[in-house]
């Protein structure tokens, strides 16, 4: 068991990646509007999207190739399609994630004076905040590469964890009852939020080629590390972002459940009205929202670390498996242009939280079917040694996970 531990590392970067957006922002929103009523979307969503992200790491040590590898087996085509999604996404789902973890600094650790111009603020404290982040994790990566990276990661989880269990256990200790009543969606506004919110539940399908690129990292660093050993990492990273999930989703029913508060769009404003809120709501624990503001900050940064690894990192070996060998669009290219993009953007839709957001994560459940397609399709094809095929029991999980893809997809697109 001590040399499994050890060996965690891309199952950890997953749960990285994935406890963001999808459990700080949307989990706490849900819990804030609905109470528990969701609980039901949060668990299925996570069962049905299972198997695919498995197969990330799964096929990468069955085969020491990235599932970015196994779709050009699939055809050019599969992994053209893969460029393109991942290309018109990735500056969106960066600043996204970006965007609220600069409102949280700005919050917890104070604001920057603006620069002012001519009387207006050209760049206010949480853009500064934005441009200050985005050079650390930039630094992070360049220097450290995957083995800083994977270190970080450990200290980060395991704070992550540890403060949103005692924040959930304080908040659990305030309240006199709590309802497990679930919600159907009926109205149009709040169809688009479920499937927003099951859009980034634990993550959006394609960290599971992230994974397989992690995955491969590891073993060179790890001689040790077989395919066992990465699927257990990989469920105890997945098991982690659900338990996390669902802590989230509490910690909203409990502290803004019928709140008279309405989140604001605005990245700083949203970071201030969840901080605030907490404490307000904790009463005699009210100096607790340092634990919360600790277990926020954690969070998005640890996505807002992944992410930019993870971006370029595909962009990268997706741009030399369709292209050039030896393109000069490489892994320093890319996430050096993620990063000026992320910044720019910003500075453009700094208010617009919440629609950017919205945005990444729609678009993220609607290209589910898309990636649970093709890697299912991988996973069970003559490209993957047969003693690691999916069992029987996964391929029927599977088939019902592409079904429940497929079908909300369609749901949704037909209440526009």
């Amino acid at each position: 068991m001590i040399d499994k531990l050890k060996n965690l590392g891309p199952g950890l970067l997953f749960a990285g990646a994935a406890i963001g957006v999808s459990h700080l922002v949307q989990s706490t929103r849900a819990g804030a509007d609905f109470g528990l009523g969701l609980l039901w979307a949060l668990i299925l969503v996570n069962v049905f999207k299972y198997p695919f992200f498995q197969f990330g790491p799964r096929y990468a040590m069955a085969t020491g190739e990235s599932l970015l590898d196994g779709y050009k087996k699939l055809g050019k085509g599969v992994l053209m399609a893969y460029y393109i999604l991942n290309l018109a996404t990735m500056f969106t789902i960066q600043t996204a994630v970006t965007i609220v973890t600069a409102g949280l600094a700005s919050n917890l650790f104070g604001e920057f004076g603006a620069i002012v111009i001519d009387g207006k603020d050209v760049v206010n404290s949480t853009e500064l905040w934005t441009i200050v982040i985005t050079g650390i994790c930039l630094s992070l990566l360049l220097f450290g590469k995957y083995k800083l990276l994977d270190k970080l990661m450990k200290i980060i989880i395991i704070t992550l964890t540890i403060s949103t269990v005692i924040a959930v256990c304080m908040a659990l200790s305030g309240s006199s009852s709590i309802s497990f009543k679930q919600v159907l969606p009926k109205n149009h506004l709040e169809i688009v939020f479920l499937i927003a919110f099951m859009g980034w539940m634990p993550a959006p399908l394609d960290v599971s080629v992230w994974h397989s690129l992690w995955t491969i990292e590891k073993k060179k660093d790890v001689q040790a590390y077989t395919t066992k050993s990465a699927l257990f990492d990989f469920n105890v990273g997945y098991i982690s972002t659900i338990v996390l999930g669902i802590g989230f989703l509490l910690l909203g029913a409990l502290v803004m459940y019928n709140s008279t508060e309405t989140f604001s769009n605005s990245a700083g404003i949203f970071a201030g009205q969840l901080i605030n809120m907490y404490k307000i709501s904790l009463g005699d624990w009210g100096w607790a929202y340092i634990i919360i503001g600790i277990a926020a900050f954690t969070t998005m940064f640890s996505t807002t670390l992944t992410t930019l690894d993870a971006s370029p990192r595909v962009m990268a070996k997706a741009t030399q498996l369709l292209f050039n060998k030896g393109s000069k669009l490489n892994y320093k290219f890319w996430i050096s242009l993620l990063s000026l993009g992320t910044v720019i953007i910003f500075v453009f839709f700094a208010s617009e939280m919440g629609f950017l957001v919205k945005v990444a994560t729609i678009l993220s459940f609607i290209t589910a079917p898309f990636y649970a397609i093709i890697s299912y399709r991988l996973i069970s094809s003559k490209h993957t040694p047969k003693d690691w095929r999916p069992s029987k029991r996964l391929h029927i999980l599977s088939l019902f996970g592409i079904i429940f893809l497929v079908g909300f997809s369609i749901y949704f697109l037909f209440t526009l």
